[in-house]
């Protein structure tokens, strides 16, 4: 059986240099925030142009809009109050001291806010090598489907098709949100700071008769566009696909040819609609009892990876390994924690037949 993946910080999703099973571990000697935010600088000309683009921001990620925002109106409160320092009004001088001090304590709260964010896209980044390297491990078939990074690091989204032996099986386990605990690799030093993303897992229908009705699908193509396509061009190449009963979306942009993308697309959408069968087939067995793994869903907390504890935590069944950098490698122990959570499935599949019988 075959299993996609989705992966994406929680609030959007990001990616990091080129796909590959090497990790790509960050420098330890990270720049301070002054030289992160410095003029000209690499995340300062992402912000810039990522201001410059506001509505397709607010659409894309409206939390990262809001911030950028903020910051540059700060940034230009500040600039405009510090002539005010040489007035020859003393009170006039001191209300500028009062006001640029509360201006900048409030643009490095700012900043502190967009580090959060990005480390939201490095961590995805880690996650996406390790399920890949997982599927190594495990002798699996590891297609991307779709990878697009940002400027500055970090994966922003991606999908992959994992193919193998009862792959969904094992991987469905992975579906929710994935919490990182530690200090921002953006930074040398500081306080410890927690982010999200969110992985989900739809099942392949590689042997399901799930018919879709042509008539019942609005295809749309257009140009292929912006930071993060893999391959930007300039004839019709995406694809948008609508199946108009359910208003699923499924979108493809990543090859040049349109017929692979549409045909990308189709795969997708029909892992959607499939995946919403699935669950609602599930959640008619499980009205009686709500089994307790794989079953609440992507808005699920289910991993905490603590890395100034040197830990790793699954919530569902209060399991915790050590050695985090081992178990981000993607090999024995992410295995040892997915066979752990698929026999206590196991378990609480067998409870609810008995007690349906009781």
């Amino acid at each position: 059986g075959r299993s996609r993946l989705l992966w994406g910080a929680a609030r959007w999703l990001w990616p990091r240099g080129a796909i590959g099973p090497a990790r790509r571990p960050l420098s330890s000697s990270s720049p301070p925030l002054q030289e992160l935010f410095a003029q000209g600088g690499p995340l300062r000309t992402f912000l810039q142009r990522q201001a410059g683009s506001e509505a397709h921001l607010k659409v894309r990620r409206p939390e990262l809009a809001a911030v950028i925002k903020l910051l540059n109106q700060k940034e230009q409160e500040l600039r405009e109050t510090e002539p005010l320092l040489h007035d020859e009004n003393e009170d006039l001088r001191k209300l500028a001291e009062n006001e640029i001090t509360l201006c900048q304590k409030e643009i490095t709260q700012l900043k502190h806010q967009i580090i959060l964010l990005l480390e939201a896209m490095l961590f995805t980044s880690e996650i996406f090598d390790m399920y890949q390297q997982y599927a190594a491990f495990k002798r699996r078939h590891f297609e991307t489907l779709e990878y697009f990074p940002s400027e500055i690091g970090g994966l922003r989204h991606a999908s992959a098709s994992i193919g193998g032996s009862e792959a969904y099986r094992h991987m469905k386990f992975e579906g929710g949100v994935h919490r990182v605990q530690r200090v921002p690799k953006t930074q040398k030093q500081g306080r410890i700071h927690t982010s999200t993303m969110t992985v989900a897992i739809l099942p392949q229908p590689t042997e399901i008769n799930l018919v879709i009705n042509l008539k019942d699908l609005r295809i749309d193509t257009k140009r292929a566009s912006g930071a993060g396509g893999q391959h930007v061009n300039t004839t019709d190449s995406a694809v948008r696909i609508v199946h108009l009963p359910t208003s699923v979306v499924s979108k493809c942009q990543q090859e040049r040819s349109q017929l692979k993308n549409r045909e990308l697309a189709m795969t997708k959408l029909r892992a959607k609609l499939y995946s919403m069968h699935l669950e609602k087939e599930t959640n008619k067995r499980q009205n009686a009892r709500k089994i307790q793994i794989g079953s609440k869903g992507r808005s699920e907390k289910i991993r905490t990876y603590n890395f100034p504890q040197n830990r790793v935590t699954d919530h569902r069944i209060s399991k915790t390994l050590h050695d985090l950098e081992t178990f981000m490698q993607g090999d024995d122990q992410l295995d040892e924690l997915v066979q752990s959570l698929k026999e206590y499935a196991d378990y609480e599949s067998l409870v609810e037949i008995i007690s349906q019988k009781v």
